[in-house]
């Protein structure tokens, strides 16, 4: 299966169960990630890459990525767990 099998080029969201999921939900969730497990990081940017981080899981949980992959960082799968959708 190919992405665009998945989401055609020219669309940039689904709605599957209720929950949209935009083409970039899984990037998103990467690069929050990133800023959120970074120790160097301002409070600031940590606070807005949590709350995004946090506003996504519906749709990550939507597309089962956590019954594939596994969140390594053990604060940040605390974070994941905690966050009910």
């Amino acid at each position: 299966m190919k992405a665009k099998d998945i989401l055609p080029d020219g669309q940039n969201e689904l709605e599957r169960n209720g929950v949209v999921i935009r083409k970039g939900s899984v990037g998103a969730f990467l690069a929050n990630a990133r800023i959120w497990c970074d120790a160097t990081a301002a409070s600031a940017q940590r606070a807005t890459a949590e709350r995004d981080i946090i506003e996504v899981l519906p749709a990550l949980r939507e597309l089962g990525l956590f019954e594939i992959l596994s969140i390594r960082d053990p604060a940040l799968q605390r974070l994941v767990e905690s966050a009910v959708s």
